[in-house]
């Protein structure tokens, strides 16, 4: 099995969920269908159908979780001596050579990628064009329109 890289924060999210739908949704639906069952004939019971439904939705969620966090590869960035380049988990803060702005991002797994908070998937073509360069390179991302360029400006790893 191939292991998935996430950032401790990323593990620690996965499994907050996860004891979140085990504690608290799964009782939830298993209340909900004794209830419906409760009202009498299933054939025709809608309440029934929407809490098995959602019972299914919550054991394939649990399972989905459990297999993510137990192929996990947990790496955490304060650990790493990437001597100033860009790996996984690594903080890159980056200047548009274009618009001269500054961003900065982290790259993180699959799972944790959230544009609005900087964190970039591993996978995504601006981390893949980072993985590697340090402090003044600069990397040219295929973006949909167009080739941009950022100059990596600092790496680190928190």
């Amino acid at each position: 099995m191939i292991k998935v890289p996430l950032t401790v924060r990323g593990a620690e999210l996965l499994k907050e969920e996860l004891q979140r739908l085990k504690s608290v949704e799964r009782p939830s639906v298993i209340e909900a269908i004794a209830e419906a069952r409760s009202h009498g004939d299933l054939s025709e019971n809608a309440e029934y159908d929407a809490a098995k439904e959602r019972q299914g939705f919550v054991e394939g969620r649990i399972a989905e979780l459990e297999g993510k966090i137990s192929n996990a590869l947990i790496v955490n960035p304060a650990e790493l001596d990437a001597d100033g380049r860009v790996v996984f988990g690594a903080t890159v803060e980056l200047m548009d050579l274009e618009s001269e702005e500054n961003v900065t991002y982290q790259i993180v797994g699959d799972d944790e990628a959230d544009i609005k908070v900087c964190k970039v998937s591993v996978n995504s073509p601006i981390a893949r064009a980072l993985i590697g360069k340090e402090a003044g390179d600069v990397a040219e991302v295929v973006a949909p329109g167009g080739i941009r360029e950022y100059e990596v400006l600092d790496v680190k790893y928190i």
